[in-house]
Protein backbone atom coordinates (compact mmCIF):
# COMPACT_ATOMS: atom_id res chain seq x y z
CA UNK A 1 0.00 0.00 0.00
CA UNK A 2 1.42 3.46 -0.75
CA UNK A 3 1.86 6.04 1.97
CA UNK A 4 0.54 9.74 1.29
CA UNK A 5 2.44 12.06 2.60
CA UNK A 6 0.51 15.56 2.83
CA UNK A 7 2.86 17.90 2.06
CA UNK A 8 4.55 21.08 0.31
CA UNK A 9 8.04 21.66 -0.55
CA UNK A 10 8.79 24.73 1.16
CA UNK A 11 8.46 22.52 4.40
CA UNK A 12 11.36 21.15 6.25
CA UNK A 13 9.55 19.10 8.58
CA UNK A 14 8.20 17.62 5.97
CA UNK A 15 11.03 16.92 4.04
CA UNK A 16 12.67 14.69 7.19
CA UNK A 17 9.55 12.53 6.54
CA UNK A 18 10.02 12.66 2.52
CA UNK A 19 13.72 11.64 2.81
CA UNK A 20 13.82 9.19 5.11
CA UNK A 21 10.92 7.17 3.50
CA UNK A 22 13.04 7.82 -0.05
CA UNK A 23 16.40 6.42 1.55
CA UNK A 24 14.49 3.59 3.31
CA UNK A 25 12.66 2.69 -0.21
CA UNK A 26 9.36 3.15 1.72
CA UNK A 27 6.60 2.65 -0.96
CA UNK A 28 5.35 6.52 -0.55
CA UNK A 29 3.48 9.35 -2.70
CA UNK A 30 3.52 13.34 -1.62
CA UNK A 31 -0.08 15.26 -2.10
CA UNK A 32 0.62 19.22 -1.84
CA UNK A 33 -1.06 21.02 0.56
CA UNK A 34 -1.65 24.36 -0.41
CA UNK A 35 -0.02 25.70 3.01
CA UNK A 36 0.21 29.61 1.77
CA UNK A 37 -3.23 29.90 1.03
CA UNK A 38 -4.62 28.76 3.85
CA UNK A 39 -5.41 24.81 3.52
CA UNK A 40 -4.21 23.42 6.69
CA UNK A 41 -6.45 25.81 8.77
CA UNK A 42 -9.87 24.61 6.54
CA UNK A 43 -11.97 22.03 8.00
CA UNK A 44 -11.29 19.60 5.86
CA UNK A 45 -7.53 19.50 6.72
CA UNK A 46 -8.40 19.96 9.99
CA UNK A 47 -10.45 16.86 10.31
CA UNK A 48 -6.92 15.21 9.15
CA UNK A 49 -4.95 16.92 11.69
CA UNK A 50 -6.84 19.09 14.48
CA UNK A 51 -3.44 20.66 15.26
CA UNK A 52 -3.55 21.98 11.67
CA UNK A 53 0.12 21.10 10.52
CA UNK A 54 1.88 19.46 7.50
CA UNK A 55 3.22 16.66 6.69
CA UNK A 56 0.67 14.48 7.80
CA UNK A 57 1.32 10.65 6.51
CA UNK A 58 -1.80 8.40 5.78
CA UNK A 59 -1.37 4.91 4.91
CA UNK A 60 -4.69 2.79 5.04
CA UNK A 61 -6.59 3.45 8.29
CA UNK A 62 -3.52 4.87 10.04
CA UNK A 63 -3.29 8.67 10.10
CA UNK A 64 -0.35 10.25 11.59
CA UNK A 65 1.34 14.11 12.33
CA UNK A 66 4.69 14.88 13.54
CA UNK A 67 7.66 14.38 11.45
CA UNK A 68 9.59 12.56 14.23
CA UNK A 69 6.60 9.85 14.87
CA UNK A 70 6.83 9.38 11.19
CA UNK A 71 10.63 8.70 10.69
CA UNK A 72 10.30 6.61 13.67
CA UNK A 73 7.78 4.42 12.24
CA UNK A 74 9.56 3.91 8.79
CA UNK A 75 12.49 3.05 11.01
CA UNK A 76 10.55 0.36 12.54
CA UNK A 77 9.21 -0.82 9.71
CA UNK A 78 12.01 -1.42 7.51
CA UNK A 79 14.46 -1.95 10.02
CA UNK A 80 16.67 1.29 8.54
CA UNK A 81 18.22 4.09 10.00
CA UNK A 82 17.72 3.33 14.07
CA UNK A 83 21.08 2.65 14.07
CA UNK A 84 22.01 -0.94 16.73
CA UNK A 85 19.90 -0.96 19.74
CA UNK A 86 23.00 0.57 22.03
CA UNK A 87 22.50 4.13 19.69
CA UNK A 88 18.58 3.97 20.02
CA UNK A 89 18.57 6.71 22.75
CA UNK A 90 21.06 8.84 21.49
CA UNK A 91 19.43 9.00 18.19
CA UNK A 92 16.23 9.84 20.04
CA UNK A 93 18.10 12.37 21.79
CA UNK A 94 18.90 14.46 18.45
CA UNK A 95 15.69 13.93 17.15
CA UNK A 96 14.10 15.05 20.03
CA UNK A 97 17.19 18.32 20.11
CA UNK A 98 16.28 19.54 16.47
CA UNK A 99 12.86 19.58 17.46
CA UNK A 100 12.78 21.55 19.95
CA UNK A 101 16.30 23.34 19.37
CA UNK A 102 16.91 22.72 15.91
CA UNK A 103 14.15 22.91 13.11
CA UNK A 104 11.63 24.77 15.16
CA UNK A 105 13.96 27.27 15.18
CA UNK A 106 15.54 26.87 11.70
CA UNK A 107 11.92 27.41 10.18
CA UNK A 108 10.47 29.76 11.98
CA UNK A 109 13.15 31.58 11.47
CA UNK A 110 13.80 31.44 7.52
CA UNK A 111 9.74 31.61 7.65
CA UNK A 112 9.97 35.26 9.15
CA UNK A 113 12.80 36.26 7.09
CA UNK A 114 11.60 35.19 3.64
CA UNK A 115 7.91 34.63 3.84
CA UNK A 116 6.07 36.79 5.01
CA UNK A 117 5.57 40.42 3.21
CA UNK A 118 8.62 42.56 3.72
CA UNK A 119 6.83 45.30 5.88
CA UNK A 120 4.90 42.29 7.88
CA UNK A 121 8.56 40.78 9.03
CA UNK A 122 8.73 41.96 13.08
CA UNK A 123 12.74 43.30 13.10
CA UNK A 124 12.93 42.19 16.77
CA UNK A 125 11.61 38.65 17.08
CA UNK A 126 13.79 38.17 14.06
CA UNK A 127 16.75 39.72 15.85
CA UNK A 128 16.12 37.49 19.15
CA UNK A 129 15.08 34.27 16.74
CA UNK A 130 18.80 34.58 14.89
CA UNK A 131 20.90 34.39 18.41
CA UNK A 132 18.83 30.99 19.16
CA UNK A 133 19.81 30.36 15.57
CA UNK A 134 23.33 30.76 15.49
CA UNK A 135 23.81 28.92 19.35
CA UNK A 136 21.42 26.16 17.71
CA UNK A 137 23.91 25.98 14.58
CA UNK A 138 27.21 26.21 16.75
CA UNK A 139 26.10 22.65 18.88
CA UNK A 140 25.37 21.51 15.41
CA UNK A 141 28.70 21.92 14.50
CA UNK A 142 30.68 21.25 17.22
CA UNK A 143 29.14 17.40 17.66
CA UNK A 144 29.79 16.97 14.23
CA UNK A 145 33.27 17.79 14.18
CA UNK A 146 35.49 14.50 13.83
CA UNK A 147 32.23 12.46 12.97
CA UNK A 148 30.98 11.19 9.31
CA UNK A 149 27.06 11.02 10.98
CA UNK A 150 25.01 12.30 14.01
CA UNK A 151 24.99 9.38 15.90
CA UNK A 152 27.22 6.26 15.55
CA UNK A 153 28.90 4.55 12.42
CA UNK A 154 25.98 5.03 9.95
CA UNK A 155 23.05 7.31 9.05
CA UNK A 156 20.13 7.38 11.06
CA UNK A 157 16.89 9.11 11.50
CA UNK A 158 18.77 11.76 13.33
CA UNK A 159 20.85 13.19 10.45
CA UNK A 160 17.38 13.30 8.63
CA UNK A 161 15.95 15.11 11.30
CA UNK A 162 18.64 17.85 11.90
CA UNK A 163 19.67 18.42 8.05
CA UNK A 164 15.68 19.11 7.40
CA UNK A 165 16.18 22.93 6.88
CA UNK A 166 19.65 23.16 5.72
CA UNK A 167 19.71 22.41 2.34
CA UNK A 168 17.12 25.62 1.59
CA UNK A 169 18.53 28.49 -0.55
CA UNK A 170 16.27 31.14 1.67
CA UNK A 171 18.60 32.71 4.00
CA UNK A 172 17.96 32.22 7.52
CA UNK A 173 21.49 32.71 8.82
CA UNK A 174 23.23 29.49 8.14
CA UNK A 175 26.02 30.05 5.49
CA UNK A 176 27.55 26.66 4.49
CA UNK A 177 31.16 28.34 4.47
CA UNK A 178 30.60 29.24 7.64
CA UNK A 179 29.97 25.98 9.23
CA UNK A 180 32.38 23.31 7.73
CA UNK A 181 31.77 20.15 9.32
CA UNK A 182 28.20 20.65 8.83
CA UNK A 183 28.77 21.35 5.13
CA UNK A 184 31.01 17.67 4.66
CA UNK A 185 28.10 16.24 6.73
CA UNK A 186 24.84 17.66 4.18
CA UNK A 187 27.52 16.24 1.55
CA UNK A 188 27.66 13.15 2.90
CA UNK A 189 23.80 12.84 3.30
CA UNK A 190 23.24 14.24 -0.25
CA UNK A 191 25.55 11.16 -1.55
CA UNK A 192 23.13 8.72 -0.41
CA UNK A 193 21.38 6.64 -3.26
CA UNK A 194 17.57 8.05 -3.39
CA UNK A 195 18.47 11.61 -2.08
CA UNK A 196 16.71 14.71 -3.50
CA UNK A 197 16.66 18.58 -2.95
CA UNK A 198 13.41 19.12 -0.94
CA UNK A 199 12.26 21.04 -3.64
CA UNK A 200 11.96 18.50 -5.97
CA UNK A 201 11.04 15.35 -3.65
CA UNK A 202 7.87 17.35 -2.97
CA UNK A 203 5.70 19.85 -4.74
CA UNK A 204 5.48 23.55 -3.66
CA UNK A 205 8.13 26.22 -4.36
CA UNK A 206 8.36 29.70 -3.92
CA UNK A 207 8.73 30.66 -7.74
CA UNK A 208 4.72 28.87 -7.96
CA UNK A 209 4.13 31.98 -6.04
CA UNK A 210 6.12 34.43 -7.89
Amino acid sequence: MTAKLYCFGESGNAYKAALTMSLAGYDWEPVFVDFFRGETRSPDYLALNEMGEAPVLVEGDRVISQSGVMQMMVAEKTGRFMGPPEDRDEVLRWLFWDNHKGSSQFGALRFLMNFLPEDKRPAAAITWLSGRVQAALKTLEAHLQGRDWMVGQGPTIADFACCGYLYYPEPFGFERENFPAISRWLDRIAALEGWRHPYDMMPGNPSDRA
